[in-house]
């Protein structure tokens, strides 16, 4: 009975594990695109007060 409930738990985590993985991963992305517009932004900034 231990080793179905230890299975049965192992099982469950799995998707728990990848969820976090992908979580991660937006946050990259979302932190990448954040830069981007940074740059951009002061680019603008730049040519205004030229």
């Amino acid at each position: 009975m231990k080793k179905i409930v230890a299975a049965l738990f192992a099982v469950a985590l799995i998707p728990a594990l990848t969820a976090c993985n992908t979580v991660k991963g937006v946050g990259k992305d979302v932190q990448a695109g954040g830069e981007a517009v940074e740059e951009v932004a002061k680019d603008v900034e730049d040519e205004i007060t030229e």
